[in-house]
């Protein structure tokens, strides 16, 4: 299981969590989780900074027409051959097929050797990786003149949800240079072991089974209902585990037919921050956009399906530019019900009504995307050292479709051939859609304001855990907690500022709500969320694919002797009295409402001056020679 991965207070928040650290004993106050620390490390396979050098070499020289013959006829056939990476070590009967849909059939249809390439290189040789990986998907960036797109777009994913990494590479095959390629993660077991911590769940790629430009079936994976039987979806989804129809086939059922459910069979925060995304980077080539395909669904042990991103390659419109005459609708396209909710069914359950309770979490979500990621000047920075990276190799790329005006011009501006080919600029594109968004009422909607959370433990035979923080403009306030392994099923429990249940003092801004498990020994993960009539709003707000984590004591046979400390008076405009069992030592640490250290040192008189102090509610924390700990709420006025 993927479990106790926690990083340590952001530098990046300013008002970060400064609960007093006893040092005699380590501090159980709560973490903020951080998924980033899953992908791969600098230096890896997928780091992006790094401008790396494949060459394959196959055994068979009749390869080509193998492997073309392969996808026409989709067999599966790989071919055996040598990979050498940067020039170092050769790995041998690496397993190789073309891949692709539309940027396969284009270039080959042109007789253009520079097509998609999927390597395996455990197939052969158990336990063979490439730098820890088993499988290396080349991409063409066929349709991308800037060849960056795709790395941008997942950059902006992973912050948000599980999602695949990207990188560039330059190919050589049977010694002849193809040119610049992107290397995108494998969406196998491998990444679901990665982000999931198990791997044998059901899986889908949800992409139709027709072939580009080839006759036969088709399909679409909007998720409709079409009937109990399986066989009805073969060429709307394609199945990559032993098995799972029927577990797919029941959550179209209960979609469709049983919507009120649907958080029993889907993680629905999920899908949300995928839908978020794909609307803020106009990445509108997948479910909630123009088609409906190029995303995958995966079961995890929790019984929920997580939807992953999947090719998004035309992010910042790409060449769906093309798709609309007036390109406006495609800069302005509606987030919420977009050209066709009434026939996407997962669109219209969560996200068609903005007012609805997933309709304002997921504006929420739409809403961080667009503060923290849709920055022109950061987006073009990012993008620029890319370019700089890959700028020699695209150069001396032979088969490329465009030229290296382009390879520039596409960041900032459209490119339009007319008649022939259209592109969306990731900065223009920013910077059209940005503002737009912003315009949306359920966007612009003043929302609740939620500080950091602080974890407290109130006096009783055991003590109870209590999570406060201070908020504004709401009119409700939820604690989300779990202890799933699986970071899954969160439940909701009241934060109330009226003076009972754990909150000290009614109408002060404070809510409060006691964990609801009490001393169960296990971590529990957490958030804020508060809402108001307009909006919701979430802290950290990355929840839930980040949260905060606090380890809950365990109970115990014997019951612990709480530390006792009398604090008078309360509330006070000068002075403060601590009353301390005789013979303690105690040290203290003081902190505001939004959760910022003001003061800390050691008790030695048993008073301390609060006279310096702006009015208002402080949190006072007592840690003795023990480890023992104790926090009184002080107000100073």
């Amino acid at each position: 299981m993927i479990l106790g991965i926690f990083r340590t207070f952001r530098v990046m928040k300013s008002l970060t969590i400064l609960l007093f650290v006893c040092f005699v004993h380590s501090s159980k106050a709560q973490t903020l989780y951080d998924p980033q620390t899953l992908y791969d490390a600098p230096g890896g396979l997928m780091d992006y900074n790094i401008l790396r050098s494949m060459n394959i070499t196959f055994y068979d020289p009749a390869y080509d027409s193998i492997l073309h013959d392969n996808w026409i006829n989709e067999l599966g056939l790989r071919l055996p051959a040598t990979v050498q990476l940067d020039g170092g070590q050769f790995y041998a009967n690496v397993m190789v097929r073309y891949k692709g849909n539309s940027t396969y059939s284009i270039p080959s249809d042109q007789g253009n050797p520079k097509v998609p390439y999927n390597l395996d290189f455990n197939d052969s040789i158990s336990g063979q990786t490439l730098l820890g990986y088993n499988k290396v998907k080349l991409a063409n960036a066929v349709f991308d003149p800037t060849f960056v797109k795709e790395i941008t777009a997942y950059d902006i994913y992973r912050r948000y949800l599980p999602s695949p990494q990207a990188s560039l590479m330059q190919l050589n095959v049977q010694g002849d240079y193809l040119g610049l390629y992107v290397n995108t993660e494998a969406i196998d077991r491998q990444f679901l072991t990665k982000h999931f911590g198990e791997n044998d769940g059901v899986l889908f790629k949800c992409d139709p089974i027709q072939q580009f430009g080839q006759g036969g079936p088709t399909g679409n994976s909007d998720l409709k209902w079409l009937g109990s039987d399986s066989t009805l979806y073969y060429n709307h989804y394609g199945l990559k585990s032993d098995s799972g129809w029927d577990e797919l086939v029941n959550l179209m059922d209960v979609l469709n037919n049983d919507p009120a459910n649907l958080d029993t069979v889907l993680n629905i925060d999920r899908v949300l921050w995928a839908f978020a995304v794909n609307q803020a980077i106009l990445n509108l080539d997948t479910y909630n956009g123009l088609f409906q395909h190029n995303y995958y669904l995966y079961k995890t042990e929790d019984g929920l399906f997580q939807m992953i991103p999947w090719d998004v390659s035309e992010s910042f419109l790409g060449a769906l530019l093309g798709m609309n005459a007036n390109t406006t609708e495609l800069y302005e396209y509606d987030p919420y019900n977009g050209y066709n909710s009434l026939s996407t069914p997962l669109s219209l359950a969560l996200t068609s009504d903005p007012n609805s309770h997933y309709g304002k979490i997921y504006s929420a979500h739409l809403r961080t995307v667009i503060n923290e990621s849709l920055n022109a000047t950061e987006i073009e920075s990012f993008v620029d050292n890319l370019q700089v990276l890959g700028a020699t190799a695209a150069s001396a790329d032979p088969n490329k479709l465009f030229g290296m005006a382009q390879y520039y011009s596409n960041v900032d501006n459209e490119l339009v051939i007319p008649f022939i080919f259209s592109a969306g600029g990731i900065i223009s594109s920013v910077d059209l859609r940005k503002p737009y968004l912003e315009s949306l009422p359920s966007i612009s909607a003043a929302a609740p304001v939620v500080g950091d959370p602080i974890v407290l433990t109130q006096q009783g035979t055991f003590g109870e855990n209590y999570v406060t923080a201070q908020v504004s403009n709401a009119n409700s306030v939820e604690l989300m907690a779990t202890i799933s392994p699986y970071n899954s099923k969160f439940v909701s429990v009241p934060m109330l500022d009226d003076g009972t249940n754990g909150d000290l003092v009614s109408g002060d801004g404070n809510y409060t709500a006691a964990f609801p498990w009490v001393m169960s020994g296990n971590p529990t993960k957490f958030y804020i969320r508060a809402n108001n009539t307009n909006a919701t709003m979430l802290n950290p707000e990355r929840a839930e694919y980040e949260f905060w984590t606090y380890d809950l004591p365990l109970a115990t046979e014997n019951p612990v002797v709480n530390l006792v400390v009398s604090m008078y008076p309360n509330p006070t405009n000068d002075y403060v009295m601590i009353s301390i069992p005789s013979g303690a030592s105690l040290k203290y640490s003081i902190t505001n409402s939004m959760g910022s250290e003001v003061r800390k040192g050691m008790l030695n008189t048993g008073k301390i001056d609060v006279s310096s102090f702006a009015n208002g509610i402080y949190f006072v924390q007592f840690c003795d020679e023990n480890g023992r700990r104790l926090t009184k709420k002080l107000i100073v006025q």
